[in-house]
């Protein structure tokens, strides 16, 4: 028998009892040395097809560069709605109460998640150019228009149906806001996520970690910007500062955002509601569901819950700042460990971390000053770290060709965490009377739930037994 006969049999061999010791990995899966189990892709089917993954150089990070600047003009607006809410609140919509006004935010992270379920596929058929645009188009639009939002209904048509629907004044929110930047968001965030992927696959946890970075800075920047111009300027030209940044940032994206990948065979630019057939694939899902259903409770109640306990108006609104400023580490650090042990070990490590912020940090000593910074500081990072890597994770369960598409559709599901989340704690701090103890309970037992599910995703691919697999 010849070397290349004998070392082919071994391969067939050591293929056959890993199959049989897991039955979840076939023989059709490749594994390579590191332990990772092929649901990601086949290098050298990849290879063959369309070259290896560059890992680097010049295209491969302008590629990142742009996605950076559309995710600051996407979630960097998404992480600073609570500024925007604050001022709207005592201001254009005073005679609205809170929730009322909560659900223009609410839709609009619901259309910033749910719309991917369409754009998904568009990228993997046609590529990111369209969506950009688009989604510049409409966050700048989007931003202008609610810039010129009074408050008070000038055309008598609409002013009379405003009336009849009894909402004389919130339509313009909900329509500028709500409707045109949640589409636009959606437009924007899908392709500079994936693209990321068609460059990166040994580095790709790093990568978009990097380009995620955007959106914790802007959370950091955007609330400190709009503070002083409110004071300075007014609403209505802050408000288009901001809309100019975007269609800056977002113009950079367009022309530095680009696919490598030649679409697969079947793709189709319409949802394909058949990958819910893969289990580990609705684990996954079903873990992000429920971290992101926790992650903005405290994003959303955060201030609240530190001038309700009397720690100042200025020091409460800079408690977010102060979040998603940590949030920018918690995306680089642990991206960078995340290539080595695996996104989805990293995310179980960050949903621990965010369980011992809630029980450890919030719930015993939230109320003093002190203790509520230390909760903000540990538990952005935490969420830094899950939200970077969250994407990465539903990457491992497809090929790269139709990376937007289960991404996309992934978040469509965990949209209505965001959309649910903020209305049901402020429900539960209601119905305790302004306490916010079985909001805090909540939180970290929908977290513990997470990891367990993510945790289950493992052990599906892996066994039970596996529990140091990379992945």
């Amino acid at each position: 028998m010849s070397g290349t006969e004998t070392t082919n049999s071994k391969i067939s061999s050591d293929l056959g009892v890993q199959a049989i010791d897991n039955p979840r990995v076939s023989r059709s899966q490749p594994v390579d040395p590191s332990g990772r189990v092929g649901h990601a892709e086949d290098d050298d089917i990849e290879s063959a097809s369309s070259g290896a993954y560059p890992e680097g150089g010049f295209k491969a990070w302008t590629v990142v560069a742009g996605s950076w600047f559309g995710t600051f003009a996407s979630l960097g607006i998404l992480n600073s709605i609570g500024t925007f809410q604050a001022y709207i609140q005592e201001h254009q919509l005073q005679n609205y109460s809170p929730g009322t006004v909560g659900w223009v935010f609410s839709l609009y992270a619901f259309l910033s998640f749910f719309c991917g379920v369409y754009f998904g596929p568009i990228f993997d058929k046609y590529g990111p150019r369209g969506l950009t645009i688009s989604g510049t188009a409409m966050m700048a639009g989007g931003l202008l228009a609610m810039s010129f939002c009074t408050g008070n209904v000038s055309l008598q048509l609409l002013k009379r149906l405003s009336c009849l629907l009894g909402v004389p004044e919130l339509w313009q929110f909900i329509l500028a806001f709500g409707v045109a930047c949640g589409f636009g968001t959606s437009l924007l965030f899908c392709p500079s996520i994936a693209a990321v992927g068609h460059f990166f696959k040994e580095r790709r946890s790093l990568a978009t970690s990097i380009s995620s970075t955007a959106g914790g800075l802007g959370g950091v920047i955007f609330p400190f910007m709009l503070s002083s111009l409110f004071d300075s300027i007014g609403y209505a030209w802050a408000t288009r500062a901001v809309a100019l940044i975007c269609l800056c940032c977002g113009s950079i994206a367009v022309f530095a955002i680009e696919s490598r990948l030649a679409p697969a065979k079947n793709a189709k630019a319409h949802p394909d509601l058949r990958i819910f057939r893969q289990i580990d694939f609705v684990l996954i899902t079903a873990g992000i569901f429920l971290f992101e259903f926790s992650l903005f409770i405290p994003l959303g109640f955060i201030s609240s819950y530190a001038l309700d306990h009397g720690l100042g108006l200025d020091f409460s609104y800079n408690l977010v700042p102060i979040l998603n400023a940590a949030s920018i580490v918690g995306r680089i650090v642990p991206g960078y460990y995340a290539d080595l042990v695996g996104p989805l070990n990293m995310n179980v490590f960050a949903v621990v971390l965010s369980v011992i912020a809630c029980f450890g940090v919030w719930l015993p000593a939230g109320h003093t000053a002190a203790g509520i910074v230390a909760f903000a500081v540990l538990f952005g990072f935490a969420t830094g770290t899950l939200i970077a890597l969250a994407p990465v994770c539903v990457g491992q369960v497809c090929e790269t060709q139709d990376y937007g598409r289960y991404y996309a559709t992934s978040f469509s599901v965990v949209s209505f965490a965001c959309l649910i989340s903020i209305p049901i704690g402020g429900s539960i701090v209601n119905a305790n009377g302004g306490d916010y103890t079985g909001l805090i309970i909540l939180t970290g037992v929908i977290y513990a739930a997470s990891g367990a599910v993510l945790m289950g995703a493992k052990a599906y691919v892996f066994g039970l037994k596996n529990w140091t697999a990379v992945y």
